[in-house]
């Protein structure tokens, strides 16, 4: 069965919130997965599937648990091969170019990694969701397929 990484990026806690109810709702279905909090480039090349959960901080950036794993990602450039991925990146739209900043540089970055994306980025904004891990769980539930898991 196939193990699927699943990446938290997070500031306040909120991102980790989320990725960690993701985990324990596909834990319950019987999927194989592991959250990662402070991963590194191993983690990315090693994982079956990935699914990226990140908040975003500053003017757009990364947050700094994902800081050194982005850079180094970058530097390396260890080709995904079409590994399948999916990114929920969680903002607030009142800060605007910047919104979902972080969740749009690692889906970018991904592709030029030449992995996979089963969906779409999913941007969920804070002031429209009160509860971002429903959104992220049934969007997730609706692409698992895609992701091998």
């Amino acid at each position: 069965m196939a193990t699927l990484k699943i990446f938290a990026g997070t500031v306040y806690g909120n991102a980790q919130h989320v990725a960690e109810q993701v985990e324990e709702s596909l834990a319950e279905q019987g999927v194989d997965c592991e959250l990662e909090s402070d991963p590194s480039v191993s983690d990315f090349t090693d994982a079956d599937a990935i699914l990226l959960i990140t908040s975003t901080t500053g003017q757009g950036d990364v947050p700094p648990n994902l800081e050194f794993v982005f850079s180094d990602l970058k530097d390396e450039f260890p080709l995904l091969n079409d590994k399948p991925f999916a990114v929920a990146a969680l903002g607030d739209s009142s800060y605007g170019e910047s919104f979902c900043g972080a969740g749009r540089q690692f889906n970018e970055l991904l592709l030029e990694l030449q992995g996979k994306a089963v969906a779409d980025m999913l941007e969920v904004d804070a002031l429209e969701t009160l509860e971002p891990e429903t959104m992220v769980i049934e969007w997730v539930n609706g692409i698992k397929a895609q992701l091998g898991v």
